[in-house]
């Protein structure tokens, strides 16, 4: 059931197929072992889709219809990227879910291009880049990947998983090798970040194991498997733990909110930032367009005990949030994701030039929008958990050009480093921005 349950999410063409997996399991009552491989089957598609690609090229003399692809990447994930699988289960599993859902001529295409999947699979690296599947001990017995010297974007793309929208300008920023040791880290899952909201740090993370301290001092990352055990955990359900990214932490920091002030907050869910700024004593309103993500959010404040300073309010798409000025704004706008492509794997293939316009508009808008309502003297922060300059710096940069009665007094990038002792799981940029009059 759980490969057919993968291969609904993957048919559905969501933009964001990892998002449906914890209302999937749940509406399916699934626990443990069955929510886990769900969750794996869906994330590791997202996170090794190039790859995937470029073995259904290898193996199939012919494009397949959308539905049947959707198998044979399911399948070829458990045969390449799970360790815990046995062949026969993959093999048998997937084949019994394309029978089921796509009948019997498609399930013997299912079988037959499987079983030559294991054969082309050989253990161990071969030094041959256009053969090795990277993050893995294994290559392939044939020249799968394009190669890395005639076509460097392609072969990203085929061996990293990482489209050329983000190889490309990481590749000018950081050079080759830069960009692609970002493209491998983001082909593992980020660990999680997990923040102390009240305690001591050492005493609150000494309950789970493979802690490692992180640059913040409120916070500690764990293995990404670890999400259920934290959410389990006494410390977390009394509100003295929140999963939060360091990026967007600081971000609510930067705002320095005080005892008394009124925040605006224009895109607040999941309320991670709302909360941190309630904390400080601030009076915040709490703007976003999704009815369920604000009630999400609402337990989230509610668990984490500042529910009742934070006033929620629905918007429709586009429309700004009727309130008056404020001491400060906080602006989280939505963005690439590319400073969390760990954690968001499905969000690397929506960066189009199409994606990126929108996005320009819509960063633009958003900062406009908290500008109007930022009162003198006010505080505007603009947040992303994007490393890319023209989200970030250049997105600021344009705004103060055209507006001379504001100035910037800070602003932090953070760069993902989650195989660095002490570094950031995430990546992400913020702002503070001043008004004079």
């Amino acid at each position: 059931m759980i490969r057919r349950l993968a291969w609904e999410v993957l048919r559905s063409g969501e933009a964001i197929p990892t998002r449906r997996v914890a209302s999937i399991a749940a509406r399916h009552e699934l626990e443990g072992r069955d929510r886990g491989l769900l969750r794996h089957l869906v994330s590791t598609e997202a996170r090794r889709r190039g790859t995937l690609a470029a073995l259904l090229r290898h193996l199939a003399h012919s494009r397949f219809h959308a539905d049947l692809a959707a198998h044979l990447r399911l399948g070829l994930v458990q045969l390449f990227f799970s360790d815990q699988i046995p062949d026969h289960a993959a093999l048998s599993e997937t084949v019994q879910a394309a029978h089921d859902t796509l009948g019997p001529s498609k399930a013997r295409t299912v079988n037959a291009v499987l079983r030559a999947a294991v054969e082309l699979r050989v253990e161990g690296h071969c030094d041959d880049p256009r053969r090795d599947l990277v993050g893995r001990d294994l290559s392939l017995a044939e020249q799968v990947f394009r190669d890395p010297g005639e076509h460097p974007l392609l072969w990203a793309e085929d061996a990293l998983s990482m489209p050329a929208a983000f190889m490309k300008p990481w590749t000018r920023r950081f050079g080759v090798d830069g960009a692609r040791e970002l493209a491998r880290a983001f082909l593992e899952p980020s660990p999680l970040s997990v923040r102390c909201v009240r305690g001591d740090r050492a005493a609150l993370a000494a309950e789970f194991e493979g802690v490692v301290p992180s640059a913040h001092p409120a916070i500690f990352l764990l293995p990404a498997e670890a999400a259920a055990s934290v959410i389990a955990s006494g410390a977390f359900r009394r509100g003295d733990l929140s999963i939060q990214g360091e990026a967007a932490l600081r971000a609510a920091e930067l705002c320095e909110a005080r005892e008394g002030e009124a925040w605006l907050d224009l895109c607040a869910a999941p309320g991670g930032k709302a909360a941190v700024l309630a904390a400080a004593g601030a009076r915040v309103t709490a703007c976003d367009v999704s009815v369920k993500r604000i009630e999400r959010a609402r337990e989230t404040l509610a668990r984490l005990g500042v529910a009742d300073a934070v006033e929620w309010i629905a918007l429709e798409e586009g429309a700004p949030p009727a309130v008056g000025e404020m001491d400060g704004v906080l602006v989280d706008a939505p963005c690439s994701n590319s400073g969390v492509l760990g954690a968001r794997p499905d969000a690397r293939w929506r960066h189009g030039p199409a994606a990126r316009t929108a996005l320009a508009r819509l960063q633009t808008d958003l900062l406009c929008a908290g500008a109007e309502r930022t009162a003198i003297g006010g505080r505007l922060v603009y947040s992303t958990c994007s490393i890319e300059p023209e989200e970030n710096e250049q997105r600021v940069r344009a705004f103060l050009e055209t507006r001379p009665s504001w100035r910037l007094d800070e602003q932090l990038a953070t760069h993902p480093r989650p195989g660095e002792p002490g570094g950031s799981a995430d990546g992400g940029f913020a702002a503070r921005l001043l008004r004079a009059d």
